[in-house]
């Protein structure tokens, strides 16, 4: 039986794939190096930050050592800081199905986006506290498709209260996050925010849009 929903955060709960696109095509050209919005979303979207820019150097033959890297990444988090604390970016319906969903089941979050990052939007429209967990990018070494986050945040979970890999739903809105779901023996929606919906068949099952999802048709959909 369904016990615990585990979300992507970024194009699941946020509208923020435009952003990080945007920041990290402002960084990148501060660096002398391009990146158009295809490339993004073909080739790099639903990589964190480290990974998204390790695999852009390496790609434009520019060396990629931890501490340009570091730098990258930090540049990139002071911008994106900026922007989100003005622009509101959670999806429409998104605040009402986790309060439904919060009533019934253990919330987690797992993200390649940088924990203030989540917290803040969390925050900003009340929806903290109904999470348990949040494992975010600084909490790992390997981002997606690597399953290491989704394996992060079950060990955690347990360590309050025992719950099973077949008892938990990861929702997600990526091919790489699809692969982390199920390389951790997890179930997953994936959710057509980012991807269209044709290029995530590797998911469990594919929803236009949470807003207004039924938690009891999630249920039978998953473990009738």
């Amino acid at each position: 039986m369904l016990k615990a929903i585990i979300f992507d955060f970024d194009g699941v709960l946020a509208d923020t794939e435009p952003l990080h696109f945007k920041m990290f095509q402002r960084v990148l050209h501060e660096a002398g190096l391009p990146l158009s919005e295809q490339d993004y979303y073909q080739k790099y979207v639903g990589l964190d930050d480290k990974g998204c820019f390790q695999t852009i150097l390496s790609a434009q033959g520019r060396p990629a050592s931890p501490e340009a890297v570091r730098r990258l990444v930090e540049r990139k988090a002071a911008l994106m800081l900026e922007q989100i604390k003005t622009t509101p970016v959670i999806y429409p319906g998104i605040a009402d199905f986790i309060k439904r969903a919060a009533g019934r089941y253990r919330l987690a979050i797992v993200s390649g986006a940088l924990r203030h990052e989540i917290e803040l939007i969390l925050k900003s429209v009340g929806l903290r506290s109904s999470f348990e967990h949040i494992t975010a990018a600084e909490d790992i070494r390997n981002g997606k498709p690597d399953p290491e986050g989704y394996l992060h945040a079950l060990q955690t979970l347990n360590r309050r209260a025992a719950v099973q890999a077949s008892d938990c739903l990861v929702i997600e809105d990526t091919i790489a996050g699809i692969q982390a779901a199920h390389a951790a023996g997890l179930r997953c929606l994936a959710v057509s925010t980012t991807y269209p919906a044709d290029q995530l068949a590797g998911a469990d099952a594919v929803a236009s849009t949470l807003k207004g999802y039924d938690l009891e048709t999630l249920e039978r959909r998953f473990w009738s």
